[in-house]
């Protein structure tokens, strides 16, 4: 026989405040933030196109689909602390880098490259941090964990896309590259108050250790909770897609700079953590992947409001603000869902897996509003991104209604 893998089987560490899990995602949503609204909103006052700051925003997310690739790395090797703060500084250097670089059509090239490199290592951040909230996550009270962690990534996409477009208006542009990579460092200070988890370690080596964490996977995907949670992380369920492009359109709504920075800054990341809170509150009760759903539904109403509302810089603080509360809602939604999914055993790859598949409609919908934004105008925009959404909801609830006939008809079936 071989000797078994150090897979925790503890109900997890008990005593974590679940605020500290919202610090742990400050920098991957600052980041996100700061690309989307801060860079993108400069790219576009220097006449950038909606659809190239659109694939630029997109480039940013791509990382994020491939991050399952490379999360076992936290799972096997070097600890989970020690991969935050890795991720963590990567990150804070490459925001200064960020700033360096003009936001022009010139400088929009070496902006693409340091933005994909810098997303890769926030990857790290991320990961990492997946790992150690489901070890320190209890069953009942997941939504409200996965609440207050996505607050921590909307909320930190206000700092990064409010704050930090207030600062490049009135100081040199690297100064705010500058604030965005001192936040991300000092939320290192919250990894003391977190436990570590177990690792997923086999004596026989790396290879070893990478069977056992696609076993561990596999063992989840084949449940029908794993498979239909893997499913609605795939669809455009809820995506908050327009929000990268929010910025980049603020022209359509006679929208200036200090209403962007309220409605996709402080204001708006305050709004999107409430939408957490609440998110996760509701979906520890009722079924998780209902929530998630409605979550959804609600997102796509808002959109088409928005696209039938008149163009007033008011409209524009009204609905994005509207948009970020229900973008809140669909965040500490998934999370509920992948926490519930997940368990423990090789949780950074587990949750990663499930958040590639998430981040791919995130990146084909910004391209796809960008598009439709460029080829029409902002209300096609909008409308695409409901009209897919719809239709995604659709498609889930019909597997979800096959799944669930697969499982009970062959009892009740005669001979």
């Amino acid at each position: 026989m071989t000797a078994r893998s150090d897979i925790a089987t503890a109900t997890g560490e008990r005593g974590t405040h679940p605020a500290v899990f919202l610090l742990l995602n400050v920098p991957f949503g600052a980041l996100s933030g700061y690309i989307a609204v801060t860079i993108a909103y400069l790219l576009g006052q220097e006449g950038v196109s909606a659809e190239a700051i659109a694939t630029l925003v997109a480039v940013s997310v791509v990382p994020n689909t491939w991050k399952f690739a490379w999360a076992p790395l936290a799972d096997t090797t070097l600890s989970r602390k020690a991969w935050y703060t890795l991720g963590t500084l990567a990150t804070a250097v490459g925001s200064v880098a960020m700033g360096a670089v003009p936001a022009t059509a010139a400088g929009l090239p070496v902006l693409t490259t340091i933005v994909f490199v810098v997303s890769v290592a926030n990857t790290f951040t991320s990961i990492a941090a997946d790992g150690l909230i489901a070890y320190a996550t209890e069953e009942t009270v997941k939504g409200r964990a996965g609440g207050w962690y996505q607050a921590g990534n909307l909320g930190g996409y206000g700092i990064g896309g409010g704050l930090a477009l207030w600062l490049a208006q009135i100081l040199p542009p690297w100064m705010a590259g500058a604030f965005i990579g001192a936040t991300s460092a000092l939320c290192c200070l919250a990894l003391p108050f977190i436990g570590e988890g177990a690792s997923v370690r086999h004596e026989a080596g790396l290879w070893r250790n990478l069977v056992e964490v696609g076993r561990d996977l596999w063992a989840v995907a084949r449940t029908r909770r794993g498979f239909l949670g893997l499913l609605i992380c795939f669809l455009p369920i809820g995506t908050g897609a327009a929000s990268n492009l929010w910025a980049a359109v603020a022209d359509d709504w006679h929208a200036g700079a200090n209403a962007v920075a309220l409605a996709n800054g402080v204001f708006g990341g305050i709004v999107s953590a409430v939408g957490c809170l609440l998110g996760g509150y509701l979906s520890d009760r009722m079924d998780r992947k209902v929530s998630y759903a409605v979550y959804g539904v609600l997102q796509a109403l808002c959109a088409v409001a928005m696209a039938l509302a008149p163009r007033s810089e008011l409209m524009y603080v009204v609905f994005t603000l509207v948009y970020a509360l229900i973008t809140g809602l669909t965040y500490a939604g998934f999370s509920a869902v992948v926490l519930e999914a997940i368990g423990r055993g090789a949780a950074a790859t587990k949750y990663n897996v499930f958040a590639s598949l998430s981040n791919i409609p995130i990146a084909y919908m910004t391209v796809a509003d960008g598009w439709a934004r460029t080829q029409w105008n902002e209300a096609a925009m909008l409308y695409t991104e409901a009209a897919v959404g719809v239709a995604a909801l659709i498609l889930f609830g019909a597997v979800a209604a096959a799944v669930r006939r697969r499982q009970i008809v062959p009892h009740g079936a005669g001979g």
